[in-house]
């Protein structure tokens, strides 16, 4: 028999048992995710205004990484606190906003995925059919296409976790705790359709890519002269903007890969609020990540980080600043 005291619930059987760390070691996680948590929202924050404010920018890559922005600032603003308050405490918010806090969550991870297909995609198509690209990929379509993706990954985490609107809490065993259980066999098809599926045809795209933009460097290499120059300069800026995003996917298939070990062992997904685990955090460490490979690879990033914690973004015609040589 439990001691009240040790209980979410005290005098109540059907309670949970409260979580018990050391005081030392919550403050030091505390203190450690919620750094990480700042850092993600003042990066993506930085990304998401450079490419909102200056008018240069407004290509449609730019869109892109706009929208993965965005979806890595979510997670920063509002998955990770909620795991960082939950940390040592029992859940009392009731079943239904648990189920809808993982379904954001859902939604979020789905849409980050779909951007980074869709990047892949714009890299290919720039490197590949570079006199077609401009004709192709077009701003209208990169902003149907985020529409789309947000749209779909909306309806894809609601069909999946439909079980849990239905009957939130199904997969709580006690009062006190935010737990979702998705099943073997729902873990399996999760795991394809926004894991496996999509980076077999990122590393697909990438490969193809990397190929083309090696061929096309050689070619100009034999056959440069003054007027040209400038294109092998261009060429070398989009590999360049290859080889980052490929940095972006490999930090993907590096901070992913332990959350869908559950899956691969055959057995449930378990996710709880308030237990810290690691490929959770793991898997949300990317949306940090991701705008410091921004900063170091891309010059209009690292520029405009200048002019806006310099607030010369408040100045008149700031949006007409050269970002891009």
């Amino acid at each position: 028999m439990l001691d009240g005291a040790e209980l979410c619930v005290p005098q109540l059987n059907s309670s949970c048992r409260r979580p018990t760390h050391p005081p030392t070691t919550v403050m030091l996680i505390h203190v450690l995710l919620s750094c990480v948590s700042f850092i993600t929202v003042a990066l993506n924050l930085m990304v998401i205004i450079s490419i909102s404010h200056f008018r240069q920018l407004h290509t449609p890559t730019n869109l892109l990484l706009l929208s993965l922005a965005v979806s890595d600032l979510l997670v920063g603003l509002l998955l990770m606190p909620v795991e960082i308050i939950f940390i040592n405490v029992c859940w009392f918010f009731g079943d239904m906003v648990c189920t809808l806090y993982y379904i954001l969550d859902y939604i979020i991870t789905s849409a980050s995925v779909s951007n980074m297909v869709l990047i892949s995609l714009d890299r290919y198509v720039a490197i590949c059919s570079p006199l077609r690209y401009r004709a192709i990929v077009t701003k209208s379509l990169a902003k149907t296409c985020v529409c789309l993706c947000w749209a779909c990954s909306v309806l894809y985490r609601l069909l999946l976790l439909h079980n849990h609107l239905e009957e939130p809490g199904r997969s709580i065993s006690c009062l006190g705790e935010c737990v979702v259980v998705i099943g073997h066999v729902e873990g399996l098809v999760d795991m394809c359709l926004t894991f496996l599926l999509p980076i077999a045809v990122i590393v697909l795209l990438y490969s193809r890519v990397f190929v083309v933009a090696l061929r096309q460097i050689r070619a100009f290499r034999w056959k440069v002269a003054a007027q040209h120059s400038g294109a092998l300069a261009t060429r070398r800026n989009e590999v360049k903007a290859a080889f980052t995003l490929g940095m972006v996917v490999m930090v993907f298939l590096l901070c992913f890969c332990p959350y869908y070990f559950p899956a691969l062992e055959g057995e449930d997904t378990f996710i709880n609020a308030s237990a810290a685990a690691v490929e959770i955090w793991l898997a949300h460490f990317k949306s940090c990540l991701n705008p410091l490979i921004y900063a170091f690879f891309y010059p209009w990033f690292r520029k405009s980080l200048k002019l806006i914690l310099s607030l010369r973004v408040l100045q008149p015609g700031s949006r007409d600043t050269r970002m891009l040589d």
